[in-house]
């Protein structure tokens, strides 16, 4: 059984929440955003969690205006929902316009909506109730976030983690593959915010790094594996420095211009830890892969010196631009 329900919110919300969904890549066939199919998920992954912070945050409340005995009970509640449910959301939710998003629900997306429908409402509409889901959903971290939307791969990975279980799983990355590999971590990135498991492959004993989100068909197998403290190591290494990568780290050498300088000051996503600096060359510790990525956004206001692999990478990218803009112009 399927129903319809209109949720009226922030333009700013329902905006962040398209963004959600962009970036954990919730999308329709013709490669569109799937709202829909995210909201569904965030209502049954973070229903029980939303409740659980509200009702521990209102007897915090209630506890501390219990001590003013000239308050009654019932003004104490109403004082309390108030700050829950409006002094607790952004400017920009109050301020923006709002927008109609519809939701289409069904199977334990449409048991939420009518658990609320039926017994949480009291003197509020199920648009209020559900938008103050959304905006406190968005209160959360991104790292907290995707653990929210990805909830049933964390716990079987977690469960994995714990029991030293082999798990197989595709991936969004590469889905032709079946990767049959020994979890160990899970960690998130400074920048991105997003989460990764670090493991090992059980066929090359190679370390690997996947990002959650984009793990599909989940499997934990019978089988397990004895831990390897030196590969625990090693990968917490990683879970420290740059979870997105399991790649070896090279010793690299990098020439910034001054304004090169003012760019790697301000573009924080995915930048490379600096080892040391002399004047304007920079040099780095760092997966090969991520540092030529990172560095591939500044143009001639930086030049990869060292190693030689990285630096004939980053040349062949800028003379294959050159080519495609020359064939355009």
């Amino acid at each position: 059984m399927t129903e319809k329900y209109k949720v009226y919110v922030a333009e700013d919300l329902r905006s962040r929440l398209a963004n959600d969904a962009e970036l954990f890549e919730f999308f329709k066939k013709d490669g569109s955003v799937n709202l829909n199919a995210f909201l569904k998920e965030l209502l049954v992954n973070y229903f029980d969690e939303y409740l659980a912070k509200k009702e521990a945050l209102q007897r915090t409340i209630l506890a501390d205006l219990g001590e003013f005995p000239k308050i009654s009970k019932r003004d104490a509640e109403a004082i309390a929902d108030k700050i829950i449910n409006i002094y607790m959301k952004r400017d920009d939710d109050v301020k923006s316009p709002t927008c109609a998003v519809t939701l289409t629900v069904s199977g334990r997306s449409l048991d939420v909506m009518r658990t609320i429908e039926n017994n949480l409402l009291a003197d509020k509409s199920l648009s209020q109730f559900v938008g103050d889901l959304f905006a406190s959903y968005l209160s959360v971290a991104r790292s907290g976030r995707e653990r929210i939307i990805f909830r049933d791969t964390f716990d079987t990975l977690n469960e994995a983690i714990r029991d030293h279980s082999i798990v197989t799983f595709k991936s969004a990355s590469a889905r032709n593959l079946l990767f049959e590999i020994e979890p160990y971590i899970i960690a998130a990135s400074k920048e991105e915010q997003c989460n990764y498991l670090l493991c090992t492959d059980t066929h090359r004993g190679l370390l690997r790094t996947f990002r959650i989100s984009r793990i599909q068909t989940l499997y934990k197998t019978s089988k397990t594996f004895p831990e390897n403290e030196k590969i625990r190591g090693e990968l917490q290494e990683i879970a420290l420095r740059n979870p997105q990568s399991a790649s070896k780290n090279v010793a690299a050498r990098v020439r910034l211009t001054d304004r090169g300088i003012e760019k790697f000051q301000v573009i924080v996503k995915n930048r490379p830890e600096v080892e040391r600096k002399e004047g304007n060359l920079y040099y780095f510790n760092w997966p090969a892969q991520q540092l030529e990525d990172y560095f591939q956004r500044f143009g001639q206001d930086a030049v990869i010196e060292a190693p030689a692999r990285s630096h004939a990478a980053v040349r062949s990218f800028y003379e294959k631009a050159l080519a495609a803009y020359t064939a355009r112009a």
